[in-house]
């Protein structure tokens, strides 16, 4: 059922998602070894400010701030999106194996050799990963597949794209390669360049323009397959747009920043007591969620004391696996308080 919110709120909510997302994106450019206020941030984003605070801001922490919001955001749109296309509240990008085979395409051309961390062809080759993924989940199931079949296709071949990826970590011969995968994997925004960026932010952009389009159909789908049928929606067609523009951005995302969990859980699940149950309405809140969360997570693994740099991808599973069984035990509630 959707549940009926104000658009005065709802309109509310969002401005005050962007002013939140916007302070985080000062607070992440302006955290590091060298603090500064948001004023010298600014300054400094403008050209002003001496060329060692430019060169902090501009070259070393804006980068890294971009990805965690566009990242982030991927990650929060594609977690509603699927919620509102498999109609279940349990749903996640890593669903469909993409993010899984992503990590085992990029964790390949680091175990040969072929490229490290900050190289152009393993990028490329998570990307490829992530869209062979999303091809054999079609093959596999195909187009006109059952919710229930695609998401057991998409266990499967996750499965296998973990499988395989420790399989890679355990027949590397060089210990430095395996070590270098196995950090990777943690998930991180460190040492991230505008060459990251620029490789990235396309694919994201054009899985999240994916994803935004559908919003009507989302709308429609949330009444039933069979009443969206007689609305017009191509049912079939839908799944297909939503998996790519799932493999898309999480793939490009994945690519540059390795496995960051649990985002494409959360940030639907906290944005509808405020927006409502409309699938199509919480797309762009669960987006600027996702960021949001990112942004403070990355900020919070710089200024948390420690011996050596947190991973960024470790602190969201600390947070979101509790939150993951909460939502289980919550939905084997309403089940059981269902059974007559």
């Amino acid at each position: 059922m959707v549940t009926s919110i104000p658009s005065q709120r709802r309109t509310l909510v969002t401005a005050l998602l962007c002013a939140l997302v916007v302070l985080l994106a000062l607070g992440s450019l302006g955290t590091g070894p060298v603090r500064l206020s948001p004023l010298a941030v600014l300054d400094a984003l403008f050209g002003g400010g001496g060329d060692v605070q430019q060169t902090i801001v501009r070259e070393i922490r804006l980068p890294r701030a971009i990805l965690a919001l566009a990242i982030g955001a991927i990650l929060g749109l594609s977690g509603a999106a699927l919620q509102g296309l498999l109609r279940n509240p349990l749903a996640s990008p890593s669903l469909f194996g993409a993010p899984q085979s992503a990590a085992f395409g990029a964790v390949l051309m680091i175990a040969l050799g072929v490229a490290d961390v900050r190289s152009w062809a393993m990028p490329v080759a998570a990307i490829t990963m992530a869209f062979v993924s999303v091809f054999a989940l079609l093959g596999i199931a195909g187009r006109s597949a059952g919710l229930l079949l695609l998401i057991l296709a998409g266990l499967a071949i996750s499965s296998l794209a973990g499988a395989a990826t420790a399989l890679v970590m355990n027949l590397s011969p060089n210990p430095y390669a395996a070590l270098e995968i196995a950090f990777w994997l943690l998930g991180s925004l460190d040492d991230r360049s505008f060459r990251h960026v620029t490789l990235a932010l396309p694919f994201i952009a054009a899985g999240a323009i994916l994803l935004m389009s559908q919003r009507s159909a989302f709308r429609a789908l949330s009444l039933g397959e069979e009443t969206a049928q007689s609305l017009g929606v191509d049912v079939g067609r839908l799944r297909l747009l939503v998996i790519t523009g799932v493999a898309l951005g999480v793939g490009g995302a994945v690519a540059v920043a390795g496995s960051i969990g649990f985002i494409g859980l959360v940030a639907p699940h906290l944005m509808r007591p405020l927006i409502g149950h409309d699938p199509g309405r919480l797309l762009v809140p669960s987006a600027l969620t996702g960021a949001a969360l990112l942004l403070a997570a990355d900020i919070a693994v710089r200024i948390i004391p420690s011996t050596s740099d947190i991973k960024v991808g470790v602190l969201t599973s600390i947070i979101g696996v509790p939150f993951f069984l909460y939502l289980i035990l919550r939905e084997r509630r309403a089940l059981g308080g269902g059974v007559a």
